[in-house]
């Protein structure tokens, strides 16, 4: 038997309605913060990822699904969504044309690590990307937009906040970093060393105990951040204690992507155990440019889909759409012709197989239908049809026209 490959996994009942609701809920909630949807390929060139993510992550430095194709291009299947946003922007001259860009977008991404409860090899993404605002207000409006999706769904979380600083506060901070990891050099993991040459930061987003007891002495970019970074980071806690919104300052939280700059954030919820963010960004003002693109300033997130399907609370389900079925052979095409006029605008489902009332109704009842629609000999010969409200429990003899 031919099995689907490690970490990719079908969704099948009941999880594709969880997963249905899920889009539903967050794509009503995106459109309603002016955000268009958007797509783009699956598959992208290699270099991409390498100089957005970062050749220092583990995504590139572990993770990717590479390979040469026929045509001798270096290319990957995403591991991630910005980056593929942000080149289709910059391939689109929408970097030029200038104003307020909002996107979003779902769908699979790929990345080749040991699959595990909420981490798969193929999973996938609701992201939001903003392009053109320079202000932590828009970094508060993103995150208020992604507790509304959660709380729309009944999630639970915490959110965990930082800044990253920018080109001003952030090189003289990673010399101290660095001066700190080479007084400690023969303490630290080998993935800690290999990053302390490449973007010393992800350090601090090591996964090793001994690394994390080692960094809690290590300086704090916090305490280093340039005036207008510390205004804004200042902002930015204000607007959510306005809003109602709690959080927690993560002083070692520096996401997974090298690309972030000011305001990063994690929403977390203690209940999928230690896979526990399910949703993350922050801001990325030079991504754009980084990708030869005009500068322009830019924040979005991602919220990983398979990691909160268990959480989600799904309202009851309503009866809806209609069930209709034969009791003789004869009455079929008179019930096809009704089911192709009724879809132009309700669900119908038919069942072709000729069957008693009784065994029409289970079926009805196993689709949860809001109606039961029935033709047999008698209403053949008189034009009628049999109909059932289920949720109401009325039943008629109506004029087949009138259904």
């Amino acid at each position: 038997m031919i099995r689907s490959l490690r970490g990719m996994n079908d969704i099948l009942p009941p999880d594709n309605v969880r997963f249905e609701y899920f889009l539903e809920t967050a794509t009503a909630i995106a459109r309603r913060y002016g955000f268009s949807y958007v797509e783009t390929p699956l598959l992208e060139e290699t270099t991409l990822f390498k100089r957005s993510v970062g050749e220092s992550s583990d995504i590139v430095g572990k993770e990717m699904y590479q390979f040469i194709d026929k045509g001798e291009n270096d290319v990957c299947l995403r591991p991630e969504g910005t980056a593929g946003v942000v080149r289709a922007f910059v391939q689109n001259k929408l970097d030029r044309a200038g104003g307020i860009h909002r996107y979003f977008y779902h769908g699979p991404m790929f990345r080749y690590e040991r699959p595990q409860k909420g981490r798969l090899r193929e999973f996938h993404q609701f992201g939001c990307e903003s392009f053109g605002v320079d202000s932590v207000y828009e970094d508060v409006t993103i995150i208020t937009m992604i507790a509304d999706i959660l709380t729309a769904l009944g999630i639970s979380f915490r959110l965990k906040i930082n800044s990253l600083g920018d080109q001003h506060c952030m090189p003289q901070y990673r010399e101290m970093l660095v001066g700190f990891l080479d007084k400690h050099e023969e303490h630290i993991c080998e993935d800690c060393a290999r990053r302390k040459a490449t973007n010393p930061i992800r350090v601090l987003d090591c996964k090793n105990d001994k690394c994390q007891i080692l960094y809690q002495e290590a300086p704090k970019l916090m305490d280093n951040l340039c005036e207008a970074c510390e205004s804004d980071f200042a902002t930015l806690k204000q607007l959510l204690d306005e809003g109602g919104i709690a959080y927690e300052v993560d002083t070692h939280l520096v996401r997974g992507l090298d690309y972030y700059s000011k305001t990063a954030f994690e929403f977390v919820s203690d209940e999928i155990g230690a896979q526990s963010a399910v949703a993350g960004g922050g801001r990325y003002d030079r991504l754009v440019e980084f990708l030869d693109g005009r500068a322009t300033p830019a924040v979005g997130f991602a919220i990983g889909i398979e990691r909160l399907l268990e959480l989600i609370k799904m309202p009851e389900a309503l009866r809806h759409g209609y069930y209709m079925g034969a009791m003789d052979a004869e009455s079929l095409p008179q019930i096809m012709q009704l089911a192709r006029d009724k879809r132009t605008g309700d669900t119908v489902v038919v069942e072709y197989a000729p069957k008693g009332l009784k065994a029409h109704l289970k079926g009805a009842d196993r689709i949860n239908a809001r109606y039961c629609v029935v033709i047999g000999e008698n209403e053949r010969n008189e034009g009628k049809v049999w109909i059932k409200d289920l949720e109401t429990k009325t039943e008629s003899v109506i004029p087949a026209d009138q259904l």
